[in-house]
Parts: structure tokens; C-alpha cells; sequence
């Protein structure tokens, strides 16, 4: 009872984003609010082609919709708080509220992960056996593998997010980051936090590193069976149905790897550098990547060109 009576008399969180550095606040916020709008118009246009012409009525473009609607979802979770944290001196957020965007951001980065392996198979199966792809990318099929991604990303949520909330915080409530990112949630605990730590472990494992090598191998087998073709013509054509998706996976799992896989400055004044650098990292790679997927594949699919000219040419017409 003591931890939650602590817990409970807490008005909320205090985010500290970039309060030390004032200056950079009004131009950050001009500069995320711009990529904000991107994001929302280039995912907004994708899934209306997606939906509108008949001509992307396929698998592969199902699943881009999807991928599409969750980075309009996981940028709406946390960038209008980031951004109003520029704009707000005091930059509090209440105890749900916070806990609410923790399972939000990580629900939509949790799927995204899962739904990129499901791409990843729909696009082995297309280049690996063409004939059967038909039946084996059903819409039967293809519909479950879209919704089983979003589950298994809101459950994961779930777990992480549950643990983090009965834990107790009876000490400082300053948040070092722009958003309620759980590793930062967690520093503020006041009890052990091995078994969020654990269970962090687990689902980086399941939600990470088995995708990754899902993808991985799936791609071993693409390249191979695009190898064996015998025209070079045949070639570029089978690797351009697959390109956009291997864009996006490698700008999706680099910007990770580089975020946690840098070396951790030991000097003091190195740590502050640095200290603002990660968060910088990270505001951007939660702008930077859905801004990044639409123009990738609006720039390396012709289908997916022919169909926004079509959209842009109704709409004059209109």
C-alpha cells in the first residue's frame, strides 16, 4: 500500500525534453510540425490509393495500408505532446495520460516490427513461387497475418505496459526524455524493476531478433531465386517488387540499431553531448522513418505512382 499511496499522490510526470536548451525548442517545434504534416498527408494518400483503386487490390498493398495507418498511429501518440512540450514552460503530464502514450507508442512499434516479417513473407512467396502465390496469399490468409501482427503488438503493450504501472514512484517524477518512453518511465521506480527488465528482454527477442532473422532468411531465399533468372530484364523486375520493402526494413531496424548500439560516453561533458544527441535520435527516428515510408515506396513502385496521378487527376476532374 505504501508504494501506491506514493504513486497515487504524485500529480503526474514532468517531461524535460530539451528544457535546457530553450533555443532549440521554437525551431524544432516549426521542424516537427512540418515532417508531422508529411507524415500524415504521404501515409494519408497511400492508404487512400490502397483503398480507392482496384488496381492495388493485393496483398502487398494491403499490407502497406496497414503500415501506413500504424505510422499515422504511432507519430499521433506521441508528436502533438512533443510538440507541445516546445510550446509549454511547465511541461507536465498526468499519470494516465502518460501510461496511455507509453502503450500507444509501444503497441504501434511492437506491430510495426511483426507486420514488416509479414511483408517480408508475402514478397518470398511472390518472388519464390509466383504460380502458387495466388492461393497462398489468399485473402484468407493475408487478412489474419495483418490482424495477428496488431494483436500480438497491442498484447505485447499490454504486459509491458501493465507491469510499468503497478510499479511505485515515490521520487523524482522528471521524465529525461520528450514522451514516456518506458526505459526512461522505469529509472523513476522506486522498487526493483528486474522482472520489467526480464520481460523487456523476452519481447526484444520475440518482437526484434526473430523478425530480423525472419526477414533475413527470407531475403537469402529472394536473392537466390532472383539470381536464377535467366534475363537481366527479368531480374531488375522481380528485385523492384521487393526494393521498397527492403528500404524500408533497413532505414526501420539501421535506426534502431544505431540508437542502442552506440558507445556510452564516460566523460561527464561528453555525457551531457551525448545525452542531448540520444534524444535528438530518437525525436527524429519517431518523425523521420514514417516520413521516410511513403516517399520510398511513391518513388520505387510505379503502381503505386500510377495510382496517387490517378487520385490527383480525379481530384482536378472533381
Amino acid at each position: 500500500m505504501v508504494g501506491f499511496n506514493q504513486t497515487s499522490s504524485m500529480i503526474g510526470f514532468i517531461l524535460q525534453g530539451l528544457s535546457a536548451h530553450p533555443k532549440l525548442e521554437k525551431s524544432f517545434f516549426v521542424l516537427i510540425l512540418l515532417m508531422y504534416l508529411v507524415i500524415l498527408l504521404g501515409n494519408g494518400v497511400l492508404i487512400l490509393v490502397t483503398i480507392f483503386d482496384s488496381r492495388l487490390h493485393t496483398p502487398m498493398y494491403f499490407f502497406l495500408g496497414n503500415l501506413s495507418f500504424l505510422d499515422i498511429c504511432y507519430t499521433t501518440s506521441s508528436v502533438p505532446l512533443i510538440l507541445d512540450s516546445f510550446l509549454t514552460p511547465r511541461k507536465t503530464i498526468s499519470f494516465s495520460a502518460c501510461f496511455g502514450q507509453m502503450f500507444l507508442s509501444f503497441a504501434m512499434g511492437a506491430t510495426e516490427c511483426v507486420l514488416l516479417s509479414m511483408m517480408a513473407f508475402d514478397r518470398y512467396v511472390a518472388i519464390c513461387n509466383p504460380l502458387r502465390y495466388p492461393v497462398v496469399m489468399s485473402k484468407a490468409t493475408y487478412v489474419p497475418m495483418a490482424a495477428s501482427s496488431w494483436a500480438a503488438g497491442i498484447l505485447n503493450s499490454i504486459v509491458q505496459t501493465s507491469q510499468a504501472m503497478r510499479l511505485p514512484f515515490c521520487g523524482d517524477n522528471v521524465i529525461n526524455h520528450f514522451t514516456c518512453e518506458i526505459l526512461a518511465v522505469l529509472k523513476l521506480a522506486c522498487a526493483d524493476i528486474t522482472i520489467n527488465v526480464i520481460s523487456m528482454v523476452v519481447a526484444n527477442m520475440i518482437f526484434l531478433a526473430i523478425p530480423v532473422l525472419f526477414i533475413f532468411v527470407s531475403y537469402v531465399f529472394i536473392l537466390a531465386a532472383i539470381l536464377r533468372i535467366p534475363s537481366a530484364e527479368g531480374r531488375k523486375k522481380a528485385f523492384s517488387t521487393c526494393s521498397a520493402h527492403l528500404t524500408v526494413v533497413v532505414v526501420f531496424y539501421g535506426t534502431i540499431l544505431f540508437m542502442y548500439g552506440k558507445p556510452k560516453s564516460k566523460d561527464p561533458l561528453g555525457a551531457d553531448k551525448q545525452d542531448l544527441s540520444d534524444k535528438l535520435i530518437s525525436l527524429f527516428y519517431g518523425v523521420v522513418t514514417p516520413m521516410l515510408n511513403p516517399i520510398i515506396y511513391s518513388l520505387r513502385n510505379k503502381d503505386v505512382k500510377a495510382a496517387v496521378r490517378t487520385l490527383v487527376a480525379q481530384k482536378h476532374l472533381d
